[in-house]
């Protein structure tokens, strides 16, 4: 089984600050909008270096909505930044009205996601907003696992003609993906379309996140104990690619898919759908269970929640079971 080793670790967040910046060289038609919180966002080389083409807000996150549905109408292509929480729970009207209903050309960018946000507890731990944008008709939805991915995701949505919810976090977590320049690499990033990081029989691990690396970890260790697992990191939930999974469940006859959100309206009922229109198979989830969060550092959250490489191990052996 391929093996998946870091040397450096960066947060997720920071990938989308060096994307932004290199499109800022690159796109004259990429703007960015902010609301307050350029630091948490990575904002700054873009600002530094394109100072007229950025946008303070301030604490309005739906008027920077608004204003950046208004942008694209003279042709530029809007980033906006904030919390995931006040990316779509807080501006969800908006976002409908003014973005997906008019089919804008806005990306909406979303730092501090999940149960990974830590010690600000519950109120700014959103887990439902995957389930919120997806639901949106013409709304793509990615989420990304390391800093590499999400640079080459924050460069691939501004080439993408319609709006995009693009999910990251605050953790420093491992850098194993490869760099967007590596055009020919396997790994490279497409949307759309789900990159299989190991090749099993026994078992297919979908992750998406966060939960990607604790998925490829969990793999090492299935195979120490005899069970081969196929691991697919699923960085774009819509749309999403339903031929990977239902090639991989093909061979291997049951899943475990793995997400750091709620599990009602994540990846895992996306794929549910999936199966059940195509190859009604064993599934299991790994997610958090229809509860808010609450207070504590990442690694304390992942665990308690069950959102680590020990809960992804237990869900297999207990989908295989059942085959």
């Amino acid at each position: 089984m391929k093996k998946y080793t870091f040397t450096e670790q960066k947060d997720t967040r920071s990938g989308f600050g060096a994307g932004l910046a290199e499109l800022g060289r690159t796109n004259p038609n990429v703007v960015a909008l902010c609301a307050d919180l350029i630091g948490s966002l990575k904002m700054d080389k873009f600002i530094e270096e394109n100072p007229e083409r950025f946008f303070q807000i301030g604490i309005a996150e739906a008027n920077m909505i608004g204003i950046a549905a208004g942008l694209t109408i003279g042709g530029k292509i809007p980033f906006t930044g904030t919390f995931a929480n006040f990316s779509t729970g807080r501006v969800y009207d908006q976002i409908r009205q003014s973005v997906a209903y008019s089919d804008k050309n806005v990306k909406i960018c979303a730092s501090h996601a999940g149960l990974t946000l830590g010690e600000d507890g519950a109120t700014h731990q959103i887990l439902e907003d995957i389930g919120l944008m997806k639901m949106l008709p013409g709304m793509t939805v990615i989420n990304t696992c390391d800093y590499n991915q999400t640079e080459a995701a924050t460069i691939a949505i501004a080439e993408h003609d319609g709006p995009v919810y693009l999910r990251f976090g605050r953790p420093v977590v491992p850098i194993y993906m490869p760099k967007h320049t590596e055009t020919e690499h396997e790994n490279k990033f497409v949307i759309g379309k789900a990159i299989q990081l190991t090749e099993g029989a026994d078992v297919t691990i979908v992750a998406t996140g966060h939960l990607v690396w604790e998925a490829l970890q969990a793999s090492e260790q299935l195979e120490e104990l005899g069970i081969s697992a196929e691991v697919l990191n699923m960085h774009t939930i819509k749309p999403l690619d339903a031929a990977a999974v239902l090639e991989s469940v093909a061979k291997t006859g049951c899943i475990v898919t793995a997400e750091e959100h709620n599990y009602i309206g994540g990846l895992g009922e996306s794929i549910s759908g999936v199966l059940a229109k195509n190859n009604p198979i064993p599934q299991e989830f790994v997610a958090v269970n229809d509860s808010f969060g609450e207070s504590g550092t990442p690694a304390q959250l992942m665990e308690k929640y069950g959102l680590n490489d020990k809960a992804i191990i237990a869900a297999v052996q207990k989908v295989i079971k059942r085959k």
